[in-house]
């Protein structure tokens, strides 16, 4: 008797609500998870959240996290970049943090609220 094939999987949308660090962390391993499983992961940072991808931002907590021997939400970060995890920031955010998109990793997108729900199509979505 054979299982009958597996359910291709389905994308993960994450909205990460605040520029909570540990919240930010939940959020990319949840995407490295789903793109374990062979699903696709997005991440969007709303507003005040943009701050999270700052290179200084992400950097934070380092001596904590390696103290206890487990990776840096830096590391975490760029394993979710090179994992091919999609990271949109709203443009909102950029300017309520007085920042230019030349300070943060070229790889992440600038985009709304409107058009991450106009593009959700089948994707789960979760709010952190």
């Amino acid at each position: 008797m054979t299982s009958p094939p597996a359910a291709a999987p389905t994308g993960l949308t994450i909205v990460v609500a605040t520029a909570d660090g540990e919240r930010f962390r939940t959020a990319l391993m949840m995407a490295l998870a789903q793109t374990a499983l062979g699903g696709t992961a997005r991440l969007f940072l709303q507003e005040g959240a943009v701050a999270l991808l700052l290179p200084d931002e992400v950097a934070e907590d380092a001596a904590r996290y390696a103290a206890a021997g487990l990776p840096t939400r830096a590391a975490i970060f760029a394993d979710a970049l090179d994992a091919g995890v999609a990271i949109t920031a709203c443009q909102s955010g950029l300017a309520l943090i007085g920042a230019t998109a030349g300070r943060f990793d070229p790889r992440i997108e600038w985009g709304g609220m409107i058009g991450l729900l106009q593009s959700l199509g089948q994707d789960r979505l979760v709010v952190i």
